[in-house]
């Protein structure tokens, strides 16, 4: 169960990512984005790394993702009423594909938690064997801390220059047309 959901993550994130550099309409581009970055999150999940997927949820989409729905909410006035105006009718195509999605991404959640529930993983049990179980009490977060302020500064300042990258571009977008 841990590798089917391990490829169903990997498979969504590759498969959003790609159609988010090839679609041209750039309202659904962000909405595969977000998916691409919920995706991600799920692989750190599994690389038992959740200070950084509950990062990556709160940095990525809350931040930049966010700041750059914005942008184009308040730049693309047009390509909003052609999104709006293309169906009329309660179940379209895209429609049922996302209905679909939603149950396929549903029943996964569901199956996964009933396995889990019924018997614990392998991998679970040998770290319980070797008594390498991260406690409650264990003080993660500021090891951490620790760790970005010493040996990961590099990384950890190049991240907060993509961020204010991210929100100078947020900004630009936008702008109107005529103020220069």
């Amino acid at each position: 169960m841990e590798e089917l959901l391990f490829y169903a993550f990997a498979a969504l994130a590759i498969s959003s990512a790609l159609l988010v550099v090839s679609l041209k309409n750039t309202a659904r581009a962000l909405f595969l984005f977000f998916v691409t970055l919920f995706a991600m999150a799920g692989l750190f999940l599994f690389a038992l790394a959740d200070f950084v997927a509950i990062t990556q949820i709160l940095v990525y989409v809350g931040g930049v993702l966010i700041l750059m729905i914005f942008a184009f909410m308040l730049s693309n006035k047009e390509l909003l009423k052609d999104l709006q105006s293309t169906s009329s009718r309660f179940i379209a195509m895209p429609n049922i594909q996302s209905l679909l999605l939603s149950i396929a991404f549903l029943a996964l959640m569901t199956y996964g938690i009933i396995a889990w529930q019924q018997q614990t993983p392998e991998w679970i049990m040998q770290n319980i064997k070797m008594n390498q179980v991260i406690q409650p009490t264990d003080n993660n977060i500021s090891q951490l801390g620790v760790k970005f302020m010493t040996y990961y500064i590099l990384p950890f300042e190049v991240i907060s220059i993509f961020l204010l990258m991210a929100l100078i571009g947020a900004s630009q977008l936008s702008r109107k047309e005529g103020d220069e």
